[in-house]
């Protein structure tokens, strides 16, 4: 299947195409910057094509990925070159528009799907995440992307564009302003934030980290989700009202009137049990990595830094919650408590039998005739530190006993310290090592 990804160069559009070509598809990616067009396109394995109609017109599916004020002229552009049976889906943050957008202008024959993925080009996987989908009419392509989603982990939901503009009106306009004004008044207060850490409760961190992914991410959307999303002005006025009018009681002194309010404030918020026990899950989580890691100090551990993917794996030396410093070699490598994981054991031993040298060995032993050999391989294939095991050998001869028989082993391991453990194993069964 060919697929296209417009705006493929940079931001979700990237993770998209990459993600795509991981999957198995031929993927396109357009862009009005060549360089960045072919660059993008060498580091993720798939084509780059700069003209969008000539794209649109080879494609299974096309995608559109690109800024909510550019999406609808986009549109305009590739819809009408869309060939008969293919799929249109545009990926912005609003659905009304570029939703009767499509509808009116692809040929008959094409199928339309405005979809929004509630993630941002961070995350490693689909699984978990939030799609939805706003189709306006039924369609075979609508029952095949739900199905492809939900195989993968996703939590796919399909509604109106309406309803999904007036949702978003409240999950990103209204929490992206909250978050930035509140951002906004720490810098005008002169706040040093990192000091305030030290005196914060776990959940003003948790809030903190939060107002911080949503201020770093790209301003220009942020701007864009504020402005084309038509219930936007009506819910930033409600509150600025509700801050007004708290801060009025506050004036006035009026206590009864606050916790009236902030009453009304908590029954609104449907299951503040739920709530509660995901924000203490989330809290929990974030200090039982730092419990792991406090454990392991002065044993060989493996951290991956959640951005860049890189792994390193050594003796951790200290921690604290800030950094956690390593000794790979003869170097010490210090890291972000916040920007790492660990690996558990198996992740640990994957990436050693993928990254570190080997070394082979070969041990042959004498056991009953009737043995198993196979059997003994597996066993030993089995031992942490081994890579593999095979029989290479089988001997009965003049220097074998009666009823015995010579088995020569040849097995893989990263640590030579795991031949003892081989031979070990060997003697328990009760074999004569050769």
């Amino acid at each position: 299947m060919n697929i296209t990804v417009i705006g493929g160069t940079r931001g979700l559009g990237r993770w998209i195409a990459g993600f795509l070509k991981g999957e198995g598809f031929r993927v396109t990616i357009t862009g009005r910057d060549r360089v960045a067009g072919e660059n993008a396109s060498r580091e993720l394995g798939v084509e780059y094509c700069p003209d969008n109609v000539r794209a649109a017109r080879d494609s299974d599916v096309v995608i559109i990925s690109v800024p909510i004020e550019n999406t609808l002229d986009v549109i305009r552009e590739v819809a009408p070159n869309m060939r008969r049976g293919s799929l249109l889906v545009d990926v912005t943050s609003v659905k009304e528009e570029p939703a009767r957008l499509m509808e009116e202008l692809v040929p008959e024959g094409v199928d339309v799907l405005p979809t929004h993925p509630m993630f941002g080009p961070r995350i490693r996987s689909l699984a978990g995440q939030v799609v939805v989908l706003t189709p306006l009419r039924k369609s075979r392509w609508v029952e095949r992307v739900v199905s492809f989603l939900k195989d993968r982990g996703a939590r796919v939901l399909v509604t109106s564009p309406e309803k999904h503009d007036r949702m978003m009106s409240v999950v990103q306009v209204l929490t992206h302003f909250a978050y930035i004004s509140i951002a906004l008044t720490i810098r005008d207060l002169g706040v040093d934030v990192g000091e305030s850490r030290r005196f914060a409760s776990p959940i003003y961190n948790l809030m903190l980290d939060t107002i911080a992914r949503i201020v770093s991410q790209n301003p220009y959307l942020a701007y864009s989700i504020q402005v084309y999303n038509r219930y936007g002005e009506r819910v930033r006025r409600g509150f600025i009202g509700a801050v007004e009018r708290l801060e009025d009681l506050l004036r006035r002194g009026e206590k009864d009137d606050f916790v009236r309010w902030m009453s009304f404030a908590a029954k609104c918020l449907d299951d503040v049990e739920a709530s509660l026990g995901r924000s203490d899950k989330a809290i929990f989580a974030l200090n039982k990595e730092l419990d792991v890691l406090k454990d392991s100090v002065g044993r060989e551990v493996g951290l991956k830094h959640i951005y860049s993917g890189n792994v390193h794996v050594g003796v951790l030396e200290s921690v604290d919650p800030d950094f956690a410093v390593l000794r790979v070699g003869k170097r010490r490598v210090k890291l972000k408590v916040s920007n790492i994981r660990v690996l558990d054991k198996d992740e640990l031993w994957d990436w050693k039998v993928k990254n570190l040298p080997r070394r082979s060995y070969d041990i042959s032993a004498m056991f009953p005739e009737g043995c198993d050999p196979e059997i003994i391989r597996s066993v030993i294939e089995g031992l942490d530190g081994v890579v593999k095991a095979s029989v290479i050998d089988i001997y009965k001869g003049d220097q074998i006993p009666l009823g015995m028989v010579s088995v020569t082993f040849r097995f893989e391991v990263i640590d030579r310290g795991v031949y003892e453990k081989v031979k070990g194993l060997l003697e328990g069964f009760g074999a004569i090592i050769r």
